[in-house]
């Protein structure tokens, strides 16, 4: 099911930036615990009362070197091609500005719901700024305040109101769902031509929910797949190919509807920072994750090319240590027939469920190889441990002091189940608890 997307619009300085982190919260992501991943803060997950959505700040998208007001045209057109509701923000103490009128102009094109806040009303003796807003034609203005956090649970639930209905997933839990997410240039949609070009039966091209990324379901070997094609694939407008951030956002929304990721890279441009950036995001978001190393045949090699790469590719994606690598070319099709019982083994993976008391015999004899970790004189006991959810694998361990579990303790009781279970392909969770 796809969550809703609000976008944050207005012209620079109106405090875009604090409202959306204000919103979003200091979300804490495990990416960035991760040497060499920095994490473009323009889209997040948030949640509201019972709402969970995610929110765009357009502020953050910036597009080559563009005059001023073509990056805020460019940035509003991003906006009303990708939300749902739209929060169009103005700032409440330098009053209606020549640059508000352009933003409201271009939002009046858009059958979008549009939210308008004003923003640094700070207290209440200021709300009489807000009337002149009536002028630019969203109906009322709601007053906020970004530094003090005041007003956002009314904005927020105006913005609820406007929030489409879920959409019902179309496909059978069977059928597996993947994207491929990658920069621009890599290869994408030869590689997605290339499955369906293989004597694959084409069922049909169905515009894959409101969100207009286009499905292409099909299936092999009796196995039905869905291949989640972002949208950004096909346009191949000036913004959506050259704006680094902007392709992100268009992965997300894909990564977000997939059971496996196939992280593409060009063998022929090696390993970009970009590309770390959003394997990062697709395993953050707990998807079964496989590596395309795509345009092989473009390279010079000789029989150690491989295992250099595979090494190099080790280094970079230290988070990615469980996907398997695959080297390919779409345009020759050399290995593309080996992706597909790879997505297929992965997604098994990713969907496993282990037998509790299984995995309790795991958790005992990896404590008798290697104690659990004491601290000034406590050790820390785990009790025992709980399968409590799929896709990923999440599992629950019941100790008596949490803090007491070290990280690198908790990454070798990971190590140990991955020894003994095949989860290749997939990440998975420990989460502790102490135990009532």
């Amino acid at each position: 099911m796809t969550k809703p997307v609000i976008a944050i619009v207005g012209r620079p300085n109106v405090g875009k930036s604090t409202i959306f982190n204000r919103i979003v919260g200091e979300r804490v992501s495990i990416v960035e615990d991760i040497p060499g991943v920095t994490r473009d803060r323009i889209y997040s997950s948030a949640d509201w009362l019972a709402h969970e959505f995610n929110i765009i700040d357009t502020g953050g998208i910036e597009i080559g070197d563009e005059p001023f007001l073509e990056q805020i045209r460019q940035q509003a057109e991003i906006a009303i091609d990708e939300a749902d509701v739209i929060i169009f923000m103005t700032n409440g103490r330098e009053g209606v500005t020549a640059a508000d009128e352009q933003v409201a102009k271009i939002l009046y094109k858009t059958k979008k719901p549009v939210v308008l806040a004003i923003n640094k009303i700070d207290n209440p003796d200021m709300r009489h700024m807000i009337y002149d807003f009536y002028s630019l034609g969203f109906g009322e203005p709601w007053p906020i305040s970004g530094s003090h956090g005041l007003g956002l649970g009314d904005l927020l639930d105006e913005c609820a109101k406007h929030f489409p209905q879920p959409d019902e997933e179309q496909y059978d839990d069977d059928t597996i769902k993947f994207s491929l997410i990658g920069r621009p240039n890599v290869g994408k949609s030869s590689l997605v031509n290339a499955f369906l070009g293989q004597d694959r039966v084409i069922v049909s091209e169905i515009q894959g929910t409101t969100r207009d990324a286009i499905d292409s379901p099909y299936s092999y070997d009796g196995q039905d797949y869905v291949i989640i094609d972002t949208a950004g694939m096909r346009k191949k407008g000036k913004v959506y190919e050259s704006t680094e951030k902007y392709s992100v956002l268009r992965a997300l929304r894909a990564i977000e509807r997939s059971d496996v990721v196939l992280v593409v890279l060009n063998a022929d441009e090696g390993i970009q920072e970009q590309d770390k950036k959003i394997a990062g995001y697709a395993h953050e978001a707990g998807k079964a994750v496989i590596i395309v190393v795509n345009k092989w045949d473009a390279i010079e090699k000789d029989e150690k090319t491989m295992n250099i790469f595979t090494e190099q590719i080790r280094e970079h994606f230290l988070f990615l240590d469980y996907a398997p690598i695959v080297f390919v070319s779409a345009k020759t099709k050399q290995r593309v027939h080996n992706i597909l019982p790879i997505i297929k083994r992965v997604s098994e993976n990713h969907a496993m469920r282990i037998q509790s008391s299984i995995l309790n015999e795991v958790i005992e004899d990896s404590i008798a190889r290697n104690p659990a970790p004491t601290d000034k004189g406590r050790r820390l006991r785990i009790y025992y441990a709980t399968q409590v959810a799929i896709k990923p694998p999440t599992f629950v361990v019941f100790v008596n002091e949490p803090e007491m579990m070290h990280f690198s303790y908790e990454r070798f009781l990971e190590n140990r189940i991955r020894e003994t279970f095949d989860f290749e392909g997939t990440p998975i969770r420990l989460i502790t608890r102490a135990r009532d």
